[in-house]
């Protein structure tokens, strides 16, 4: 039998480069991921979000709104009217937004409850693929199935009409 030996040097760069090579891409990634845990478990169990666009030097807007949403490629994806504030925010070029995850009610009411949902930082922008509407109306029927039947319709309808479009918010490191 041959035997290799090396020298004690040797042997504990090759175990801090193996050690290095395991722990590290961990450690960065977990730094990196732009959405923290909670809000990712938070987004499994929550019928709602909360959305508030960003303004240009970071702060938030006036607007905040409760929201259905569905997760799509790790991102939160919605449907909203042609008139709403969230489209008019993005048309404005407010194409940042912070979202909170959780159920707290109409925000009205929930005042500023929401708020110590999990949140995260988010890009958003508008998604004219007819397939991620589809996944979105599958998502919904799922979801909110108590009022799904009403609601169905009109979403189809008004992503047929142009008076309904589709904004997706892709989380980013803050």
């Amino acid at each position: 039998m041959n035997r290799i030996e090396i020298g004690r040097r040797d042997f504990l760069t090759a175990v801090g480069v193996a050690v290095g090579s395991v722990v590290l891409p961990r450690l960065s990634r977990a730094e990196d991921e732009p959405l923290p845990a909670a809000a990712r478990a938070a987004l499994s169990k929550s019928p709602l979000v909360y959305v508030s666009p960003l303004k240009k030097d970071g702060t938030e807007s006036r607007c905040h709104g409760e929201v259905w949403y569905f997760t799509d490629g790790g991102d939160v994806v919605i449907a909203t009217g042609k008139d709403a504030w969230k489209k008019r925010a993005l048309d404005g070029g407010l194409d940042r937004a912070r979202i909170w995850v959780g159920d707290y009610g109409p925000v009205k009411k929930a005042g500023d409850a929401f708020r110590k949902a999990p949140s995260f930082l988010a890009q958003a922008s508008f998604d004219t693929d007819p397939a991620a509407f589809e996944r979105l109306m599958t998502a919904y029927a799922e979801r909110y199935s108590d009022g799904w039947q009403k609601w169905e319709p009109r979403f189809r309808k008004g992503y047929a009409d142009g008076s309904r479009v589709v904004i997706r918010y892709a989380p980013v490191a803050s």
